[in-house]
């Protein structure tokens, strides 16, 4: 940051919500006083030509009304001005005003007033010249060395120069391989012109080479962009710079040679007159203007260069010699003489803040009063040192460093839930049954007490889950104001959510400048992703939750899933999630139980905790505050690592399946998915390293994009040939090629897409894990978070980082500290970088050595002194077992001692000479592919796909 700010010396607002750019502002004495004092002229998109001639009173007085010489509406868009000897005839200064379709040069002048008014100003109209195409800038110079005017050359947007000999159209010459209009300037010591080309690279075209190719105008509309047709425009040199230029200048100074000023989008260039590179400088922040103005010394260049900090920084050569802060950001900077004060800094923003500046500071006239002497009394300066201290500590006890109560004042937000669906539903794409998906309507209240500024209000809901609107802006609230905003949610997906729970996070600024952030939370109702459904007896899933009071009737805790048919089930109710699986609720008659069963697991989270929820609401309702809910049962640890593992699978599957895809050269597009999805249980065995292969998919996209590319060059080549050529099957060539990258575009998306359901099901299933753990232990509110921040760190995965690692991580860390046996396991140090697992048994041993600790008195805190001595039993369906690279890395232990169900292991392994049915005959008819079957103890099979 500037130690200094840019003195103000006159500033001005032009109009209102116009805007301007770097080619509007100009200075120049235009009224031809002869004087030497500049005005300052400038333009706007909006079509007002204004000019200037600043003269403050005292330093930092705004405009005054005779500082605006002469305002002028001239109803097209200013693109650019310029001052010079434009009329032929006379060698008086003219003003060029570009427009999109026009040039017009226009002669300023005053007359003086008989009264106190002044002098009265005024243009007159002295040619102007009707454009064939959309004009992008303009250049003027002596072109051609011409003594005593100035010639104008327009760029247009299709990359064609018009040079025009004052009143007279001259000709019209294309710019080989013009693609987009770059910057342009006129450099007078070798009469060319310099540009850069959307090929990111500085060109310089001869005036002569120019004047003497085939004209434009001229051709026929076919061949305009033709380059190889008649005299062939040439360029004289070129240099690549890599980005795209922002403003070109040319400038020749006494002690300087003339030099080319390039200002790139993230580097400032100054080449020689030959295109060679005199110097270049890699700036700090993004440019948005620069001016080369003057040389203090032999061999060197003073430069301004704005930027998006608000800054303006002066550069001699590469060197910062001076920088200084703006209150805008400028989009085009002069330097000129003003009211006799020479080197005022000229700056516009692009909504129109115009300043005149200088550098330095103003010098202080104040000067401190003498103070009377007295002699210190330090027991006084002690006791009031105490005091002081004393307030200090008191309110950081009770405050902190943020006041936290003013600070809740400042907003409150509160949200509130329709109890009824929306009469028509908001999921307009979404069809359950014969039935668009049901939508509910949330509204979020926001009640200011002080003046906010730029407040914005985001709402997040778990996927699948949608929202209408999800940004709300407001600039401004005045104090005491209530702003409400509503919102529709439904579901989209054939999945479920792993969270009913929604988040409106308000982000705002007080007058101060402080950004601060104030958020609540909303629960959506469960009917909005489920419906009745007919219980059902038999389940592959259950799970048995206790209580310690008399069991409450299903229909007062579920009232909108009473089956009014079955007035007898009072202690039965079904469920019917969106997506088609089933939930079935029991209710014991006898004891204080409840089971939930489903046929998937993770479906029963959901159900489970909405259960608890509702009891937990019930019974305070009844004033009764003891209640509380345990679970005694086996933990399913078997359930979960089976989706665990399917996860796991689900990554590797899918990535080798479009791997071995492209291998083939994507010939059967449509019948690979269905293909692999029949043999999943085959490329179970294909899981190591298949991650880091997954890669690979990105750089095959890429090989075919470049090859997309290729032809298309080749073809155009083709196509701009003169003598026309076979084209060679290149058509067919690009035509399959295309298809290529289409199918495999999708097969990303597609892949991405299962990618995330996988993780959100998983998602689910470690909810309800972390769920039956507190309830098993007892577990307080903040250990459970531990354990949500442990299994639930990513919101979702990806190819770089999985879940898999950062929650093997996570847990081997709650091992080495608070749930650690010995000092021995403290002492050890865990890798600090997350590798690529090559399957789940690491993490499948720590999750289960992790329940093994809890059930022996261990306790979940951020000490890690807090090794308890483990004495609990853990219930069965949990082995204990070492924790393999904590404790006995060497020792390999039997799948059979760590889990009681190995189906989601175990495979059956071909025989030597067997076919393997479909996969067998599919690699044998499309692919050379070898298949090599290995025996070893953690994997029955291996395939390798060449």
């Amino acid at each position: 940051m500037s130690l200094f700010k840019a003195r103000d010396w006159w500033s001005t607002v032009l109009g209102e919500k116009e805007e301007f750019d770097q080619g509007c502002l100009c200075l120049a004495d235009v009224d031809n006083t002869g004087n030497g004092q500049d005005k300052v002229i400038v333009g706007s998109f909006m079509g007002y030509l204004r000019i200037f001639d600043p003269h403050p009173v005292k330093t930092g007085d705004g405009a005054q009304a005779e500082d605006l010489l002469l305002e002028v509406h001239l109803r097209d868009p200013i693109l650019q001005v310029e001052v010079g000897k434009f009329v032929s005839g006379t060698e008086m200064l003219h003003l060029a005003v570009l427009h999109s379709r026009k040039l017009c040069v226009y002669s300023v002048s005053g007359s003086l007033g008989n009264v106190e008014h002044g002098t009265q100003y005024q243009i007159k109209l002295m040619y102007e010249h009707n454009l064939q195409r959309t004009a992008c800038n303009m250049t003027y110079g002596s072109f051609g060395g011409v003594k005593g005017r100035d010639l104008i050359c327009i760029q247009s947007m299709d990359g064609m120069l018009m040079v025009f000999e004052q009143e007279s159209y001259a000709f019209g010459r294309f710019l080989p391989g013009s693609l987009l209009p770059g910057p342009l300037a006129y450099s007078s010591r070798t009469d060319s012109f310099i540009t850069v080309s959307s090929c990111r690279q500085v060109e310089s075209y001869k005036y002569q080479v120019l004047a003497f190719a085939t004209d434009a105008d001229k051709r026929q509309e076919t061949e305009q962009q033709k380059l190889g047709s008649g005299k062939r425009l040439v360029v004289d040199w070129t240099l690549n710079i890599g980005e795209q230029a922002l403003d070109i200048c040319i400038v020749s100074f006494n002690q300087s040679a003339s030099s080319v000023f390039v200002l790139g989008e993230r580097n400032f260039f100054c080449l020689k007159d030959n295109g060679q590179i005199r110097f270049m400088k890699k700036l700090d922040c993004s440019p948005s203007c620069f001016l080369p103005y003057c040389s203090v010394s032999e061999g060197t260049i003073n430069t301004l260069i704005g930027n998006h900090n608000n800054m303006l920084h002066v550069y001699q050569d590469v060197t910062l010699k001076w920088a200084t802060q703006l209150p805008h950001i400028p989009v085009a900077v002069r330097v000129g003489c003003l009211h006799d004060l020479k080197g005022v800094i000229v700056t516009l923003s692009d909504d129109g803040h115009l300043q005149c500046s200088y550098l330095g500071t103003d010098p202080s006239l104040f000067q401190a009063p003498k103070v009377e002497s007295r002699e210190l009394n330090y027991d006084e300066l002690d006791i009031e040192l105490k005091e002081l201290q004393k307030i200090i500590k008191d309110v950081n006890k009770s405050q902190g460093v943020w006041p936290m109560t003013e600070r809740e004042d400042d907003l409150k937000v509160s949200a509130v839930v329709s109890p009824n669906f929306d009469s028509v539903s908001q999921s307009t794409d979404v069809e359950v049954g014969a039935d668009l998906a049901p939508s509910v309507t949330v509204k979020v209240t926001l009640q200011n007490r002080v003046t906010l500024q730029k407040i914005r209000l985001s709402v997040y809901v778990q996927p699948p889950l949608v929202l209408t609107c999800d940004q709300f802006t407001f600039e401004f609230m005045a104090p005491e104001m209530t702003r409400t905003v509503g919102f529709s949610v439904y579901l989209k997906g054939s999945y479920l959510p792993p969270e009913l729970e929604g988040n409106a996070v308000v982000s705002y600024a007080r007058p101060t400048g402080i950004p601060r952030v104030s958020q609540c939370k909303f629960r959506l109702p469960l009917k909005l992703i489920c419906l009745p459904g007919q219980p059902s007896k038999t389940a592959s899933h259950k799970l048995t939750i206790d209580t310690n009071k008399s069991p409450v009737s299903l229909l007062s805790l579920f009232p909108g899933f009473a089956n009014q048919s079955e007035d007898d089930q009072v202690n039965v109710m079904g469920f019917r999630f969106l997506g088609g699986s089933r939930v079935t609720l029991l209710a014991s008659k006898t004891s204080q139980r409840y089971r939930i069963q489903s046929e998937q697991f993770e479906d029963l989270w959901l159900i489970t905790n909405e259960l608890i929820i509702r009891l937990q609401e019930y019974f305070e309702k009844q004033g009764i505050k003891d209640f509380a809910c345990s679970f005694s049962g086996s933990m399913p640890l078997q359930e979960y690592f089976e989706l665990i593992d399917h996860h796991f699978e689900r990554i590797y599957f899918d990535l080798v399946s479009y791997l071995m895809l492209l291998k083939l050269g994507l010939k059967e597009v449509n019948k690979i998915p269905s293909f692999f999805s029949n043999h999943v249980s085959v490329l179970h065995t294909c899981t190591e390293k298949l991650r880091i292969n997954g890669e690979k998919l990105e750089e095959l996209l890429s090989e075919r994009a470049v090859q997309f590319r290729a032809i298309q060059r080749r073809l155009l080549t083709r196509f701009k040939d003169k003598t026309p050529a076979p084209l060679q099957h290149l058509d067919t060539l690009l035509d399959g090629t295309y298809k290529q990258v289409i199918s495999l575009a999708d097969a990303v998306e597609e892949n991405q897409d299962n990618l995330f359901q996988s993780f959100t099901r998983l998602k689910s299933a470690t909810h309800l894990v972390i769920l039956l753990i507190g309830l098993w232990q007892k577990l307080s509110a903040d250990q459970i978070a531990i354990l949500e921040a442990a299994f639930l760190p990513l919101q979702q995965d990806t190819q770089e980082l999985g879940w898999e690692e950062t929650v093997d991580a996570a847990i081997s860390h709650l091992l080495k500290t608070c749930l650690s046996k010995s000092s021995k396991e403290q002492a050890l140090n865990l890798s600090s970088q997350l590798s690529i697992p090559k399957d789940t048994s690491r993490l499948k041993k720590h999750i289960t050595l992790l329940c093994d600790r809890l059930a022996k008195g261990g306790r979940l805190c951020l000490s890690t002194d807090a090794a308890a001595p483990q004495t609990m039993v853990m219930p069965g369906g949990c082995a204990t077992i070492p924790e393999s690279d904590l404790e006995e890395r060497s020792v390999e232990q039997d799948s059979t001692e760590l889990f009681t169900n190995r189906k989601h292991l175990i495979m059956e392994t071909p025989m030597p000479g067997k076919r393997m049915g479909g996969l067998h005959n599919w690699h044998v008819r499309n692919s050379e592919t070898l298949v090599r079957f290995c025996h070893t103890r953690k994997h029955f099979a291996k395939l390798l796909v060449f």
